[in-house]
């Protein structure tokens, strides 16, 4: 991609559902920044079938997927322009490969169970691990009020004030409070709030309208969620806590997804 041109939101496109919904959810991403979206569909082929070849049915349905999703995203009627692409071979590399100049990756998740290596790593954990920009995986869609919380992962690692950029600047675009977890592990049943307080002040400064509530995650993000009582619309977490995705994003039937049946997931590069 030419750097001179702006970054977009890139969702990946399967035709499923899943990825309609991601992409959805991308758009308010990409009229915030004024950039692109872009809907990529990966085939399988290692390249275009030639012309003499025929009827494609790979690339048919994939030409498909595209206008299906894309009518979706002109459905909500939001200033956002959209770009369709297509690329052939792994999907993990080529969405890895976009995200060296894309803002965000946002890609669609049904919930993981004893498949997660399936159903997830084949994709979504790969590029929670190795993409070069934030991804997001988002769950299926529910009409979500601000009542929602986005979670925002609270600690002393390098990049934790880009997870705090992006924590904060989600809720602010989606109306939504932040529930801010400490994940420091000093004492037993405590967290050192006074440092809590300290690392979301000028935050707290920075976005007024935005009600922030501390909560203490000393077992990480994933296990205070089982057990959260607030609805969580979305976990915002650093790249050190790429692993927790599958457990955060969660199986089917899985407690947290009743009580938040669409608890996704940023994953953030700093």
């Amino acid at each position: 991609m030419n750097q001179s041109q702006p970054k977009s939101i890139v969702v990946g496109i399967d035709g499923s559902d899943a990825a309609i919904n991601a992409a959805k959810w991308a758009v308010p991403e990409a009229v915030s920044r004024d950039v692109p979206l872009r809907l990529l569909y990966v085939t399988r082929s290692e390249r275009p079938a030639s012309p003499a070849a025929g009827l494609d049915l790979d690339m048919e349905y994939a030409e498909t997927a595209l206008r299906t999703a894309a009518a979706a995203v002109h459905a909500m009627g939001k200033p956002v322009k959209v770009e369709t692409a297509i690329a052939h071979g792994s999907p993990e590399n080529a969405l890895i490969g976009e995200s060296r100049g894309a803002a965000m990756i946002c890609v669609g998740s049904v919930g993981i169970g004893h498949l997660a290596q399936i159903v997830l790593g084949s994709t979504a954990a790969a590029l929670a691990r190795k993409a070069h920009c934030p991804v997001a995986i988002i769950r299926p869609a529910h009409q979500l009020s601000g009542s929602f919380w986005i979670a925002v992962v609270v600690n002393d690692s390098p990049d934790n004030d880009a997870v705090l950029a992006e924590g904060f600047r989600e809720a602010r675009l989606r109306d939504a409070p932040i529930l801010a977890l400490g994940v420091w592990r000093w004492g037993v049943g405590e967290i050192p709030y006074s440092r809590l307080h300290r690392r979301l002040g000028r935050w707290v400064d920075r976005y007024p309208e935005v009600h922030v509530r501390p909560a203490a995650a000393r077992a990480g993000a994933a296990e205070f969620l089982t057990r959260a009582d607030e609805p969580v619309q979305l976990t915002v977490v650093g790249s050190a806590q790429a692993g927790e995705v599958a457990r955060i994003v969660g199986p089917v039937g899985d407690s947290l997804l009743h009580r938040c049946p669409a608890c996704s997931v940023l994953v953030v590069r700093s």
